[in-house]
């Protein structure tokens, strides 16, 4: 499995490290060895907006070499969601087997197109944004509607990272990965 995680401005990086911490040790445990990633983005580094900066491994690439998009959230999504260019950029992700946001990250889902007649979730501040992008709101913490998944604001991002685990690796290697987290939620 081969997992784009797009990267932008002004992210928040808990949106990021909540899922990709426990979707990591899929790998570091061998419950998925082959699993591979890649921090992909327009710039060759993005910075929160607090100014903590990471460099992307991937510039721009074609997503529809991927299995996965993974979307965090952050304030640069409101700003994405209509640039044309990067939007563009997503839409490459079309044919990928999952579309995965957390936050707002889902509103550049749907900026993309990737929620149309779908149900989906976000920042509880921005269920209202959310509403022109797809078919209707729940206001659960994870919704997964066919190719799609979608988690609420950024303490989320654990929740979906373990579901995650348990969809594509079982119930034994989401215990044993929220069991090395300490993670009680």
């Amino acid at each position: 499995m081969n997992i784009a995680y797009i990267l932008f401005e002004d992210i928040t990086w808990l949106d990021f490290i909540g899922i990709y911490d426990p979707i990591s040790r899929l790998k570091s445990l061998d419950y998925l060895p082959e699993l591979k990633w890649d921090m992909c983005s327009y710039t060759p580094s993005v910075n929160d907006t607090f100014g903590l900066e990471v460099k992307s491994t991937a510039i721009k690439p074609d997503l529809d070499k991927y299995d996965v998009i993974i979307v965090p959230g952050g304030l640069g999504t409101r700003k994405l969601a209509i640039n044309t260019e990067f939007i563009e950029w997503i839409k490459t992700a079309e044919p990928v087997k999952y579309k995965i946001s957390v936050c707002t990250g889902s509103l550049i889902l749907g900026a993309a197109g990737f929620l149309k007649n779908k149900r989906a979730t976000t920042h509880y501040n921005e269920y209202k944004t959310l509403e022109p992008y797809c078919k209707k709101v729940i206001k659960n913490r994870i919704v997964e509607d066919g190719d799609t998944i979608t988690a609420g604001g950024v303490s989320a991002s654990i929740d979906l990272g373990l579901f995650l685990c348990n969809k594509w690796a079982g119930k034994e290697a989401e215990q044993e990965i929220r069991k090395r987290m300490d993670y009680h939620g």
